[in-house]
């Protein structure tokens, strides 16, 4: 393994053993789980309470489209308050704390901190990822899950995680405090996730705006459909996000 490789890994299991101690990753996780396993106590019970006047309809919602995905779109609008509340203190809390200086002092470049620590995030969201998707796949064996269908929105979720996560690390580079890096990043969150709002309303269907807007590339895969132009979008705010963070580490270390 190479040096580069072995500096980032050392980075990401530093973030990570960090996150492990803190109470806000546990909490987050154990009130945003809680409150998935109700929505899906709720959205199980509306389904077996339909499912005799859907028997008549032969190409009618299953369990993926009424109680599978609709507990995904939730974990969807949750990650928008929980992944910049992670996120604010990976780089701006140890600017905060003054320990920054101690990662530039191990000789390490800027770009592989700010990967190490994504992947620390990443991995965490992935684990709350799971563990929601364990939900609905403990009843695979009492019903018919639409794979495809499924298998779809979750790649639009990870995605959508991934990115976020990775603007959380952007702004946590830029910001002085990690309440400032949250709420830039909730700010930043919403507005790339409705920025085609306006357009929609006059009617307009396509145009840079809609092109830009984080949902126009979210729905179709939770939806079930894959597009590379989608994935592709959420790629290209992944390198972004980072190249901008890694940029602002390197001219902090610049100036001394």
């Amino acid at each position: 393994m190479s040096g580069g490789v072995a500096g980032t890994f050392a980075v990401t299991r530093l973030e990570w053993r960090r996150m492990v101690v803190r109470p806000l990753a546990w909490v987050l996780a154990a009130l945003t789980l809680a409150w998935l396993a109700w929505n899906f106590t709720l959205l199980l019970g509306g389904f077996l309470a339909g499912q005799v006047q859907r028997a008549a309809l032969p190409d009618g919602p299953g369990f993926t489209d009424l109680v599978a995905v609709p507990l995904l779109g939730q974990l969807a609008q949750l990650s928008f308050l929980v992944v910049p509340l992670l996120g604010m203190s990976v780089i701006a809390g140890e600017r905060r704390n003054g320990t920054l200086p101690l990662l530039f002092a191990a000789g390490l470049p800027a770009s592989r901190i700010v990967l190490g620590k994504y992947l620390a995030l990443l991995g965490w969201l992935l684990l709350w990822l799971a563990l929601t998707l364990a939900m609905p796949l403990a009843l695979a064996h009492a019903t018919d899950l639409d794979w495809g269908k499924l298998a779809a929105a979750t790649l639009g979720l990870a995605l959508m995680l991934a990115a976020l996560a990775a603007l959380g690390v952007a702004c946590s580079a830029f910001a002085s405090h990690p309440a400032i890096a949250a709420a830039a990043a909730l700010i930043i969150a919403l507005a790339l996730w409705s920025v085609n709002v306006g357009a929609q309303m006059a009617g307009i269907n396509g145009g840079v705006l809609n092109w830009l807007a984080m949902s126009t590339h979210e729905q179709p895969l939770l939806r079930g459909l894959v597009s590379t132009a989608d994935i592709a979008w959420f790629v290209l705010l992944i390198v972004v996000a980072l190249a901008l963070a890694s940029r602002r580490l390197d001219n902090e270390r610049e100036r001394g």
